[in-house]
């Protein structure tokens, strides 16, 4: 591994005995969860809430594995230890990640997640939506995507509760799931384009997605945030499904009954925590991508 032209060597550094203790948490904190899925999958089962986070954000459980310090920092004597990940540089025994592989398709998408990060932390969060994305995705259906575990609440049920809402879903790819008679219900009809300018903090699904946006730019963007990241979505989605209309009272799943007042306030209290939860962890997400586009920050 030869110095890039032009490429100097940060002058973070991370020592062996710390960047190891992060590999090693990182490691202890996942492995199990990744182990269970692809022990799961090889037997072709799925788990409705775990196993989406896998399926549907499509970042390899490998990659999710393979811990990265991210750009910016040089790692002491880690060469052997990093000699597989793309994008390494080093002089000797130290390495640390080169920006160089960040093509100009790569920074224009990367702006356009950083614009989406930036303009959701900067905008109001709101509350009122009582999780009935799901409900939707199930409107006045006879079939549905989890089949193999039954509604809480009959079809008829599950109509009444929509077509009372308010139905006020704010993000893009929660809604493109609803069923053709449910988007016409929705106060806005949500495009890829209208992302910036209506997506807020308070959605359950746009905190999830900070595990996305982080996975998207690894290994630029470190390991310790995209687990962060990851573990708040697996916290979301257990009560995304928790107040939709499927029964997953099997899996310890108890429900949060949003036809009722009391359901919709217990929604509303777990939206606030993650709200707060996820605001300074895509504030670090904001930082990490501006230091991305930027380029690392020598001195």
């Amino acid at each position: 591994m030869n110095t890039a032209i032009n490429q100097i060597v940060p002058a973070r550094v991370l020592s062996r005995d710390t960047w190891e203790a992060r590999v090693q948490r990182h490691a202890e904190e996942l492995g199990p969860i990744v182990e269970a899925h692809r022990s799961r999958r090889s037997l072709g089962t799925k788990h409705p809430v775990i196993d989406f986070l896998f399926e549907y954000y499509r970042f390899r459980p490998s990659s999710l594995l393979q811990w990265s310090p991210g750009v910016g920092v040089r790692l002491e004597d880690g060469a052997s230890h990093f000699s597989g990940m793309k994008h390494v540089q080093g002089e000797g025994p130290d390495v640390w990640l080169s920006s160089d592989g960040l093509t100009s398709r790569l920074r224009e998408s990367t702006g356009w997640i950083l614009n989406l990060l930036e303009q959701t932390q900067d905008r109001p969060a709101m509350f009122g939506c009582s999780g009935l994305h799901e409900w939707a995705m199930v409107y006045r259906q006879t079939a549905w995507r989890h089949q193999q575990y039954s509604l809480r609440l009959p079809p008829e049920k599950i109509a009444a509760v929509v077509d009372e809402g308010p139905l006020v879903c704010t993000h893009y790819d929660a809604f493109r799931f609803f069923t053709a008679e449910a988007r016409p219900l929705n106060r806005n009809q949500l495009t890829i384009e209208s992302m910036p300018n209506l997506e807020q903090p308070g959605c359950l699904h746009t905190n999830m997605d900070l595990y996305r946006w982080a996975s998207k730019r690894y290994p630029w963007i470190g390991s310790d945030l995209i687990r962060e990241a990851f573990l708040l979505a697996m916290d979301i989605r257990a009560v995304d499904m928790r107040a939709s209309p499927y029964d997953l009272s099997d899996l310890g799943y108890e429900p949060i009954a949003i036809e009722t007042e009391a359901g919709r306030a217990a929604y509303r209290k777990l939206q606030e925590e993650f709200s707060q939860r996820a605001r300074p962890l895509r504030q670090k997400l904001i930082e990490a991508f501006r230091q991305l586009l930027a380029g690392p920050a020598y001195v």
